[in-house]
Order: C-alpha cells, then structure tokens, then sequence
C-alpha cells in the first residue's frame, strides 16, 4: 500500500479530520484526512484506490474495534466525520462513475420510533466501506420503505428499531414490504432486536453492530 494510503487509513481510525482538528490529541497539528485525501488525488492516486485501500480498510478497522469493545460510539462517531470529509472530495467521481460501489443500501428507522443517532453511525459506516446509501431518516412507514425499494432496484434495505415498543411496527412493516417485494432482501437491527426476532419477523438477516451488517452485505453483493 503507498504511504499516503496507509496515512489516510490511520487518520479515518483514529478520527483525525484536518490538520485543524484538536482530536486525536497524539495527532494535533498532523494532516488529516481532509489534506490527505487532496493530495492523493493529486498525486494522480486513484479514487477507487483511495476508496479500497485507504476509507474501506480504516472503516473496517474501526468496526472491528467497537464489535470487541475497544473503542465507543464517540471515536466511532469521529471516524465517520473523518470518512465524511474524505468522501466529499470523492462524491465527485462517484457521480461521474469513475469509481464502482459495491452496491444500494437504504436504511431507516421505523415508524414510531425517532432515533437518529445509531441509524446514522450505521450509514456513515457502510458508506466508508463502499455502499451508496440511501438514508430515509427517522419514523419511517412502510410505503416510504416500499417506494424506495422500487425505485432503487436490487437495494438492500436495513431497518433499525431501538425501543421495545416498536419492535412491533418493524414487523408490520417486514410483512407490508414483503407482500409488495416478495424477493427483498432486509436486514434489522437495533438495541431489542435480535436472531429470533429475525427470524420471526421473516426478515432475511440480523445484524448485532455495524461491522456485522458490513459483513454481511458484503456476502451477498449484487
């Protein structure tokens, strides 16, 4: 891997924004992702490169870590404004397709339920690792989940619930989804659900953490 790869994975794990950023504090006053990312594509380095080589590895380092407990959803949360940043610079060539993604993630939190912030860290993370993702926000119905789908054929859709008392309307809303796509494949997750649920539901997949649902989708890349 070229140096500046490996400079830009290190600075996504440890969180390190732009030179102005005071965290990590082992890191102060040091380039960031921001200036890295520029001059790799300065250097001639390609997009695709910088995505595989440098975001993807130091996303997936970072999942890692959070899975074994190692490192919390604040450092979490600032790998993913590093990521961001970089990704502004790429967004570019994504949109001129110059850089292939793996594929179409659409994620939400369903209705009933507005919490934002794991839904979010969830995005951030898959984006890192390649995705484009579609983020339908918080309390979400069914239709909206159905239209999305049926405009971005062949997506993946995650559907996140952190209260109890909405595990009910993920449910409905599986069962609503599947009548209309019989052959969609949907993943869930979130703070009460897990594998019987899942199962229960019909869903196809659960994931425990991001790195798990990275994982994943990855297995079954369209």
């Amino acid at each position: 891997m070229k140096e500046i790869l490996q400079k830009i994975s290190e600075c996504i794990e440890m969180g390190k924004i732009n030179r102005e950023a005071p965290f990590p504090v082992e890191m102060k006053g040091q380039d960031g992702v921001d200036e890295l990312t520029q001059q790799a594509l300065m250097e001639g380095i390609s997009t695709q490169e910088i995505l595989s080589q440098a975001l993807m590895p130091g996303m997936e380092n970072v999942g890692i870590k959070f899975r074994e407990n190692k490192v919390f959803v604040p450092q979490v949360l600032m790998s993913a404004k590093a990521m961001s940043k970089a990704l502004v610079h790429l967004k570019p060539y994504f949109l001129s397709g110059q850089v292939t993604q793996k594929g179409t993630f659409i994620i939400g939190t369903v209705e009933g339920d507005f919490h934002d912030i794991g839904k979010s860290l969830v995005s951030m993370m898959v984006e890192g690792n390649g995705w484009e993702v579609i983020d339908l926000g918080t309390n979400v119905k069914a239709e909206t989940f159905i239209e999305a789908l049926k405009k971005h054929q062949n997506a993946i859709l995650g559907l996140s619930a952190l209260l109890t008392t909405t595990m009910m309307s993920m449910e409905r809303i599986t069962k609503a989804i599947r009548a209309e796509i019989p052959d969609a494949i949907i993943v869930v997750g979130g703070a009460p659900v897990n594998q019987d649920f899942c199962d229960r539901i019909g869903a196809n997949a659960y994931a425990a953490d991001p790195q798990g649902l990275v994982e994943y989708l990855n297995s079954v890349v369209r």
